[in-house]
This record gives structure tokens, sequence and C-alpha cells, in this order.
């Protein structure tokens, strides 16, 4: 896709920046099926985001744009082989996530309450520093506050604390 580096050069820069902040929140978007993308470019894929260990991506399948040069590539990859494609990449990230939100069960975070949990209208929600979100017991009154809480739970993908 004539990206102006490499992807040793992207993976150095990505260890550089976890060596200074270990805490660091790496997320990345996936395009899948790029014209004639092969199994050895797909495993590829797969080892960047294995190495890097992303908090979260965003992946999906490659769609032309009219006058690129992609979009005059005769593409031989069957929709079928895209989509498993997607699948897999989407369900190794998703384990990802689960276990870098496992690491922070127990953790004192700092989120910012943005409003009402979707899951629990009588409980607030907001975002720790990484972008995953808390739920927590409270009232309207900590809309747009910063609190502390203790991480208790972690759910598929949201977790539980309490204030402290």
């Amino acid at each position: 896709m004539k990206r102006n580096y490499t992807a040793l050069e992207y993976k150095n820069i990505i260890r550089r920046l976890k060596k200074n902040c270990p805490q660091i929140s790496i997320s990345s978007d996936f395009i899948v099926g790029f014209p004639n993308e092969t199994d050895a470019d797909f495993e590829m894929t797969k080892k960047i985001m294995e190495d890097i260990k992303f908090d979260f991506s965003f992946s999906f399948l490659y769609s032309p744009r009219p006058g690129t040069p992609a979009s005059y590539i005769q593409d031989e990859i069957s929709h079928e082989t895209k989509l498993r494609r997607l699948n897999e990449l989407q369900l190794m990230n998703d384990a990802q996530g689960k276990a870098i939100s496992h690491l922070m069960l127990g953790t004192k975070q700092r989120i910012l309450i943005d409003g009402q949990s979707w899951k629990n209208p009588s409980e607030m929600a907001g975002k720790t520093d990484n972008n995953r979100v808390v739920d927590v017991k409270a009232d309207k009154s900590f809309i747009n506050q910063f609190v502390d809480v203790i991480i208790t739970e972690v759910t598929s993908k949201r977790l539980r604390g309490e204030i402290i």
C-alpha cells in the first residue's frame, strides 16, 4: 500500500515508545484483503499484531477507491478468504485486548466519568488512560469528574471498578 516505512521500522518505533512508557496503549487500523494479498502477506500482518500486542485495532475489508492505483489491480482473492482472514485477525486482537485488561485487575486507575453506563443506567461509566470503559456505582453528580478506582472485575468488553 505504498507506506513510507517498513514493518521493522514501525516495530522499532513501537519498541522505543514502550521502553519509555511501558503502560502506553497502542492501537492501529488494518485493511484485510488488499488485492492479491497472499497467505504469506497475511501471516506477516498477524506476526506484527502478535509482536506488538495492540490494545485495540480497527480492521475491515479492503474496498476499492476509484482512481487509486489499487483499484486497477485484478483481485484474485475470494470474498470467503477475505472474511476468514478478517475474523482471524479480529479474534487475535480481542484476545490481546482481554489479556491487557486482565493485567489491570486489582490496579488503581484514574478514570474520567463521562455518563451513564449503558449496561446499567443506575451506574456511571468512565474511561481509563488506555481507553477502557469502567462501570462504577455512582450518581450523575460524578459526570465530568476524574475519580480513582480499583478495578474489581474484567468482562468481555468492559471493566468494573469501585471508587476509592
